[in-house]
């Protein structure tokens, strides 16, 4: 990777464009920078999610997808460097299979609410899809390794999952949909029309 950075302000970047992980410098509207930036925002997101209260084990998966997506990151800042390994996103499958077998089946669609830090996962959820979009629009046009796709598709499920974990702390539950169309189908039992 490339040097490290000593100094914050180098001006370098004013012309619009930055360098990348192997010193080449590439316009800051680059798919790829792009991409880079959705994964540090939400790597910066779940730094936020991580300031409220949370079970440990539950903590303990969110740091460590922090580091994970540092490593994405660092993938992404270097075009044909291999960083992430298949072993994080064998992780998260883990971790949703482990937190979905403790969750009640899905009847109804649900809202992105309930408590602060399901809020805030579900937001984290929602930047994971686009940071997964920016990273699937690169692969388009660039060679790109197939895990960081796989690993940001995963994590946005699993926020999902941890989001409806969290809802139940403390006796919670999740905030469901009011379907109109659902309401009218339990107002009248005998209406078959879907």
């Amino acid at each position: 990777m490339g040097q490290r950075l000593t100094q914050i302000s180098t001006r370098t970047g004013d012309a619009g464009t930055t360098g990348l992980g192997n010193n080449q410098r590439v316009s800051k509207n680059s798919l790829r920078v792009h991409a880079m930036g959705e994964v540090d925002e939400l790597n910066s997101h779940i730094g936020v999610l991580l300031c409220e209260e949370m079970p440990s084990d539950v903590r303990e998966v969110l740091v460590e997808v922090q580091h994970q997506l540092f490593n994405l990151g660092g993938e992404l800042s270097i075009p044909g460097f291999e960083l992430l390994k298949a072993e994080a996103v064998a992780a998260l499958d883990e971790a949703l299979a482990h937190y979905n077998a403790q969750l009640p089946k899905l009847q109804e669609f649900i809202l992105p609410a309930g408590s602060r830090g399901a809020s805030l996962a579900h937001v984290c959820r929602t930047v994971a899809r686009r940071a997964e979009r920016a990273t699937v629009a690169l692969g388009n046009e660039e060679s790109l390794n197939e895990t960081p796709k796989q690993y940001l598709n995963r994590l946005s499920d699993l926020m999902f999952v941890l989001a409806r974990t969290l809802n139940r702390m403390n006796g919670g539950d999740d905030v469901y949909w009011k379907s109109q169309r659902l309401q009218q189908e339990a107002g009248n039992p005998d209406n078959s029309a879907a």
